[in-house]
């Protein structure tokens, strides 16, 4: 076969395209469209979804991938992305066709004429996208600061089969907003996060345009935007299924408007301060539909409201509870007697809720599958207790500062609940190396294992672990009694780990000979790790993306040259900047990012 092409000669375009759609990453994507001229123009044709730094010159960059992509149909532009991109075209030498290549940069694009140019999207290149993609579907513009409702009035005209649009942080006004609502009646997805320019009289008009395609409404910090936008909300978008809104302007009127005019809601998160129960046995009321209810900050919310929700949501599964100070176990249990589908509950600084509330999901929620407990100092032992018991299908157990819980919850979890996938826990004292044994002993679906500073874990545990699970991700920072031991017998035992941190020279040893598919590694503050160990590490694990090694005494410029010139395919070197040598920042260039810090 040695001088034919079989694979272009026998393969139609159509189904070389639907292999690129096929592959796994962007990178791949790229290597693929080198191999000749076909490929790199069938892989164009396979690009859907393209995301741009707003850095550089993004105006520039729109105009250029609108020549190279044509089915694209979804745009993710974010200013806080560090990726620019002046752009030149030029021909490959040797070659009769002039094929376009892509010059990225990461100082400010600078013009011919020596003055820097625009690093941020405009107007002008809104309208540009609007010109090169006109039948979009999915817009996010990211802390675009300079796009106006001049650029958005002219995107709205152009691409009318717009679905989804995410403006947080754009300074646009009233006028964008109605020229969407008037030309986009398929927007099904709007996002006004922190859009200070908005008032109601540009979500009204939205609303009054495409209200009856939207479906999901997010709204935060547009201290314009009041009960008279949420009112017209209710009248017109009909279908609406998702809320979020964040605001210390709203008060009950626009939520009890919502739950009201909208039935079909589904997802509803509060951060807004003057709400109070009325607006909970509203949505209690009539939102029958209810799935997930977030309630966060200082709300004013009590036992009586979540025990409407409780009598009327009976299919809500995913409840969280953030700083609500006033509810207390009471409005837990009516969750527990009435939310029996509930499969997500998080529990967050509301300290006011203890062990009583939590026995009550367990005996009750038993299709529960992740919980989170967060600064709960309240809730005890036979808490979980009770949801090993109960709730034999958890799968992820978050554990946050909760000073009373010890190795008798975590053994009742790992014998109750043996489909585990995810334990993370940070700063609970009382839990030691006794129920972690246990979770390797029972729980042989871990995959993903933290213990951030629980100073009574040690190597014991961690021998356990790698005995009984096949971890992909462990994190053990903190933890001081965990030593070479305990990640050595993580390395034998967990040849998927794709990513550790804490350990010294001897386990990385182990570590590159056990786990050749790690992908990211933290050794900040590890002390004993030297450059020996590094070396041993980065020879076998050929994956390596990601390195943390800031304040290692033992890690030295040859060592930092060491994985820059070993991982082909290293991303992100985190280090100390005076231990970068000249060499290996020329080395490095634009090979891979790295993070300088000073001592």
């Amino acid at each position: 076969m040695r001088g034919h092409d079989w694979i272009n000669t026998c393969l139609p375009d159509e189904l070389i395209v639907e292999i690129f759609r096929h592959l796994d990453s962007k990178s791949t994507r790229d290597a693929c469209s080198l191999v000749c001229h076909r490929w790199l123009d069938l892989e164009r044709l396979s690009r859907t979804t393209l995301r741009i730094g707003a850095t550089g010159n993004p105006d520039l960059s729109v105009k250029l991938l609108a020549r190279r992509f044509h089915n694209v149909k979804a745009i993710h532009i974010d200013e806080r992305l560090s990726i620019s991109i002046p752009v030149q075209f030029g021909r490959r030498r040797g070659s009769d066709h002039s094929v376009p290549t892509l010059k990225l940069h990461s100082e400010k694009g600078v013009s011919e004429d020596g003055h820097f140019e625009s690093n941020s999207l405009s107007d002008a290149g809104l309208s540009a996208l609007g010109d090169g993609f006109p039948r979009l579907e999915k817009l996010s513009l990211i802390w675009c600061s300079t796009v106006s409702s001049l650029g958005l009035m002219s995107l709205a005209y152009k691409c009318s089969f717009l679905m989804s649009l995410d403006l947080q942080g754009c300074y646009v006004g009233d006028r964008g907003l109605a020229a969407v609502g008037k030309c986009c009646k398929q927007l099904e997805d709007l996002n006004l996060r922190f859009c200070e320019g908005v008032t109601d009289t540009g979500l009204v008009e939205l609303a009054q345009g495409c209200g009856k395609s939207l479906k999901s409404l997010g709204v935060a910090a547009c201290a314009k935007i009041t009960h008279i936008s949420l009112e017209a909300v209710s009248s017109y978008c009909k279908s609406l299924e998702t809320l979020s809104l964040d605001s210390e302007c709203m008060h009950n009127g626009g939520i009890l408007s919502v739950a009201q005019g909208c039935p079909s809601l589904k997802v509803l998160r509060l951060q807004c301060i003057n709400v109070t129960d009325d607006a909970l046995i509203a949505v209690g009321t009539h939102c029958l539909s209810l799935e997930l209810l977030a309630l966060n900050s200082f709300q004013r919310f009590t036992d009586k409201g979540l025990r409407a929700i409780g009598n009327g949501c009976k299919k809500l599964k995913n409840l969280s509870l953030s700083d609500c100070y006033f509810l207390s176990d009471k409005g837990l249990e009516a969750i527990a007697t009435g939310c029996r589908e509930l499969t997500h509950l998080e529990v967050n600084g509301c300290h006011n809720i203890g062990t009583i509330g939590l026995e009550a999901i367990g005996r009750s929620c038993l299709r529960l599958t992740e919980l989170a407990l967060l600064y709960c100092q309240r809730i005890g032992n036979h808490a979980l207790l009770e949801i090993g018991k109960g709730c034999k299908f958890l799968q992820a157990l978050h554990l946050v500062d909760c000073s009373s819980i010890g190795d008798d919850a975590i053994c009742s979890i790992a014998r109750g609940c043996r489909n585990l996938k995810k334990l993370h826990i940070r700063r609970c004292y009382e839990i030691g190396n006794k129920g972690i044994i246990a979770i390797g002993e029972n729980c042989k679906s871990l995959t993903d294992l933290s213990l951030r500073f629980c100073d009574r874990v040690g190597d014991e545990a961690l021998i356990a672990i790698g005995q009984g699970c096949s971890l992909q991700h462990l994190n053990v920072s903190g933890c001081h009694l965990i030593g070479d031991a305990g990640i050595i017998a993580i390395a034998r035992g967990c040849p998927v780990l794709s990513y550790l941190d804490n350990l010294g020279d001897m386990a990385m040893a182990e570590l590159g000979e056990g786990c050749p598919l790690l992908k990211e590694i933290v050794l900040s503050h590890c002390r004993q790790i030297t450059d020996v160990g590094l070396a041993h590490l980065v020879k076998n694990c050929t994956m390596l993306e990601s390195c943390h090694v800031v304040y290692c005494p033992g890690i030295t410029a040859a060592g930092v040259a060491t994985v820059v010139s070993s991982c082909a395919n290293i991303k992100k070197v985190l280090v100390e900047k005076w231990k970068v040598s000249e060499r290996t920042k020329r080395r490095a260039g634009s090979v891979i990012s790295y993070l300088c810090v000073d001592l």
